[in-house]
């Protein structure tokens, strides 16, 4: 058993016949995902690898039974995308597009509340893995196995190092939730559907060392107060960069370091 994304879950690729997502999209059916259809309104009816691209995502629902879509559409469009997801009631949406407008975020999500239909994952994300049976994203297939550690985390490189690190013992599935100030499916959210999965026997929750608010791993801590604090008895695996403790004077943010580098004054001479 995995969270969200199972080997029963049918897939389809929203931006099929654009670079990225036909790349990922042969990574993922190469993986054993089983991808069943696409989605470009300007290129219906054409398919890509015996994959066929339909109008809409409610055409490629109604035609294939695709329970996920998976959206690599350009920034300016992903807004609209979404919601014809969200619309369609696709009940899984990952979308990995980077550089969505915020606003754009905030819009969609609070429609997906709304309609209370579709669970997403993302933006700005690698997306969901559950290994050895279904691959929703970017995330390589072949750097880990399938075993019972649940892995989440906002940072895809993170995902990566610590599902290389730990492949020897294996995961029940890894969800990249994205970096972006507002993203649908939270820790929280994994943490519980994790505490749900009987073959989940621990939790991975990498992150780096910038500031952030109280680490919600804490609602299934021994002892917690949180209702859903369940089995977890022993110290969930880690990254290095989860426990580092930086001093004060050097706790930024990876988009403040890049931009204080970038102005830091150049010597005269």
């Amino acid at each position: 058993m995995a969270i969200f994304l199972t080997e029963n879950s049918k897939v389809i690729v929203q931006g099929i016949t654009g670079s990225e997502g036909t790349k990922h999209t042969r990574r993922m059916v190469a993986s054993g995902t089983n991808v069943v259809g696409g989605v470009n309104p300007r290129k219906a009816g054409s398919d890509v690898d015996g994959i066929p691209v339909f109008a809409t995502v409610g055409e490629a629902m109604k035609e294939t039974g695709a329970d996920v879509s998976v959206v690599f559409v350009p920034p300016a469009f992903a807004k609209d995308a979404a919601v014809e997801a969200i619309d369609a009631q696709i009940p899984l949406l990952v979308v990995i597009t980077e550089g969505i407008p915020v606003q754009d975020t905030a819009y969609f999500f609070a429609y997906s509340r709304e309609r209370a239909t579709t669970r997403i994952i993302g933006p700005n994300c690698p997306g969901i893995i559950s290994p050895g049976r279904s691959n929703a994203g970017i995330i390589p297939a072949d750097i880990t196995r399938q075993g019972r550690i649940g892995l989440v985390s906002k940072s895809g490189t993170l995902t990566y190092q610590m599902m290389y690190e730990l492949r020897d013992i294996g995961f029940s599935t890894c969800v990249g939730i994205g970096g972006d100030p507002v993203v649908g499916t939270t820790h929280i959210d994994c943490l519980a559907a994790f505490q749900d999965d009987p073959e989940t026997d621990a939790i991975g929750r990498p992150s780096s060392s910038r500031p952030t608010s109280p680490s919600p791993s804490s609602a299934t801590s021994p002892g917690s107060r949180h209702p859903r604090a369940r089995r977890w008895g022993t110290p969930a695996p880690s990254s290095p960069a989860r426990v580092a403790r930086l001093p004060p004077s050097r706790r930024r943010s990876r988009r403040s370091a890049s931009v204080s580098a970038r102005h830091r004054r150049r010597p005269h001479g």
